[in-house]
């Protein structure tokens, strides 16, 4: 039989064995009830488990796009995933940068939400200084920070975010969003990469966004993610951290270490650190954004993916892993209908290990002990 969590279990785990994730505090002290609740579960549930994730998994696959009902994960393994990823890239214009109509957009946060999974979006910010973007290396930080030539510009950006986010409700309430900006930043592929601007620059930053969004703009329906690409030591994965107050989960993508069987003790070793540190400040983890692109293993799922997660007790205690989008062939990152590695992702689901979406217990309202 499938083995699936009730919540009333979930509650008496962390009671027992975790009684300060009772003390789980928000960025945003406004958050609305169902925002909380939210992230009190991914919480709890981190303990026992890892959600599934997949970007773009209701817009497009192998094959098909904008076909309503459909998705490549539930196609191979008879389920959604639990986590929806999301990319708001070019708002403002009818579509983002892989194609995706926004206002579809809106309708399939919506349909996941009322299916009971849970929505993150990233923005791959242009380079507000150029007009080039996100991989236009100019730097730029300083120029959209308060006093700088784009700072307007950025303004502006924000505010289609403000309008965006406030279009996500359903019979009045807001859907709650992990949102996960300036990413990968200990890379330098982006324009707010490490070498593209200082620590002090980049904390500015995102400190003021984070003010912009809720208190100029009253948007309490969002958790903020913190995420690195792939780090040498607790101290450098804490270098440009904007600090307790300002993040939610921390976070980290590794493309890097999923690549072969051996790249798993890397994962685990970092995986570890990263719940070290979420946990010292009374916050959850998270594997954001990982994937081996047209999963050429096989058995990638639970041999080299599943099992670095698992190597470590402590690292396997993040809350969900995301893995990227299957935009054409020759670039995707889950399985679909016929697909060698489709088996060994059947697997992978049905470990009591992962959770997929008909897995969850209500993530929107708050457990009671």
């Amino acid at each position: 039989m499938k083995w699936k969590f009730q919540p009333i279990n979930i509650l008496l785990f962390s009671f027992f064995c975790f009684p300060s994730m009772g003390q789980l505090k928000l960025v945003d002290t406004k958050a609305t009830k169902q925002t909380k609740a939210l992230y009190t579960n991914l919480h709890y549930l981190s303990k026992k488990a890892v959600l599934f994730g997949h970007q773009d998994d209701l817009a497009y696959g192998i094959g098909w796009k904008n076909e309503p009902g459909r998705s490549d994960i539930k196609e191979v393994c008879g389920d959604y995933p639990a986590v929806y990823g999301w990319e708001l890239s070019k708002i403002g214009a009818p579509m983002n940068i892989d194609s995706v109509d926004f206002k579809n957009m809106i309708e399939w946060i919506k349909e996941s939400y009322q299916r009971g999974g849970i929505n993150t979006i990233s923005w791959h910010l242009d380079n507000l200084k150029t007009g080039g973007n996100s991989w236009d290396n100019t730097p730029s930080v300083k120029e959209i920070l308060p006093g700088g030539s784009a700072h307007q510009l950025y303004l502006d950006k924000l505010d289609l975010f403000v309008d965006f986010i406030k279009k996500l409700k359903v019979r009045g309430q807001k859907i709650p969003i992990l949102f996960r900006p300036f990413h990968e930043h200990t890379g330098n592929w982006f324009w707010w990469g490490a070498k593209h601007c200082s620590p002090e620059e980049y904390i500015a930053l995102w400190q003021f966004t984070v003010k912009y969004l809720r208190d100029e703009n009253k948007l309490h329906n969002l958790i903020y993610v913190y995420a690195t690409d792939v780090f040498k030591n607790k101290e450098h994965y804490l270098e440009r951290y904007p600090g307790d107050d300002f993040v939610d989960v921390l976070a980290y993508d590794d493309y890097h270490h999923i690549k072969s069987k051996k790249g798993t003790d890397k994962l685990a070793e970092r995986l570890t650190m990263l719940v070290e540190m979420a946990e010292e400040r009374g916050k959850f983890a998270a594997l954001s954004e990982t994937g081996l692109e047209t999963v050429s293993i096989e058995n990638w799922w639970t041999d080299i993916l599943l099992d670095g997660i698992q190597k470590s007790e402590t690292g396997s205690q993040i809350a969900y892993v995301m893995v990227w989008r299957n935009g054409y062939p020759g670039h995707y990152y889950a399985p679909y209908p016929g697909h060698k590695c489709a088996p060994d992702f059947v697997k992978f689901k049905q470990s009591p290990f992962t959770l997929f979406e008909s897995d969850l217990p209500n993530m929107y309202k708050m457990p009671k002990l």
